[in-house]
């Protein structure tokens, strides 16, 4: 009953997600009869936030290789060209390649995005957290985010945020729109460091699966909101 509310409330701020682990089914049965990809041979590569609950999100963990983790806070993928070129040079033999990658948002049965009840505990939570804290920080019109080594990762997504930020603030969810803001920074940085690091892969093609990840109730199944499948020739770059 529970995860019938969710799909609900989920798909009507998200048309199109659908649950994560029949996401991951659907994308693996793509990458299988419609481009003859052996996904025994598949090393995965994410750039998804760290935070803790992204983990169970989905059964391409459980399937592929990997993963190799590219992303920091806020799914940036913080490990960079170096990050690319090291998972280059570690797909199987004969093998593929797959990034999955995107920002995150809880849902409570409430319908406020941005929040989530986490494991054990009683009272809602930021999700994401790093996302929340840039928003409310955005509301000062006289902040700037300061980047340093102490705080490196949220200094550098605030950045990264702020040409964004009237239109997050202007918008009808605020919490959505930063999380959309997020996706299209990620989804930016990692075509171009395929694109920079073309020549490190020993294989002809890099899918892609690219998206939002919905967080809900603890021991519910996530959601995710597809914004881009593609599969890469490289030669092509």
């Amino acid at each position: 009953m529970l995860q019938r509310k969710f799909d609900d409330l989920v798909k009507s701020e998200f048309p199109g997600a659908m649950d994560a682990k029949d996401t991951s089914i659907h994308y693996l049965g793509k990458m299988q009869l419609e481009y003859k990809i052996d996904i025994s041979k598949v090393l995965m590569a994410t750039s998804v936030c760290s935070d803790d609950i992204n983990v169970p999100s989905t059964t391409f963990f459980n399937v592929l290789f990997g993963p190799f983790i590219m992303g920091g806070l806020g799914g940036l993928p913080f490990a960079g060209q170096t990050g690319m070129t090291a998972f280059a040079h570690h797909i199987p033999d004969g093998g593929s390649a797959f990034i999955f990658y995107g920002p995150h948002i809880g849902v409570t049965l409430d319908g406020e995005l941005g929040k989530m009840y986490r494991p054990r505990q009683e009272e809602t939570g930021n999700s994401c957290g790093a996302l929340m804290l840039a928003l409310s920080r955005f509301e000062d019109s006289n902040y700037k985010p300061i980047v340093n080594d102490d705080d490196y990762q949220q200094m550098k997504l605030e950045e990264s945020l702020l040409p964004f930020r009237d239109d997050i603030l202007n918008s009808d969810n605020p919490q959505k729109a930063i999380t959309e803001a997020t996706y299209k920074i990620i989804d930016k940085k990692v075509h171009e460091h395929i694109k920079t690091c073309r020549d490190e892969f020993h294989v002809d093609r890099v899918t892609l699966l690219g998206g939002i990840i919905i967080n809900t109730d603890y021991g519910l199944d996530d959601y995710f909101a597809v914004r881009n499948f593609e599969v890469i020739y490289l030669k092509h770059l």
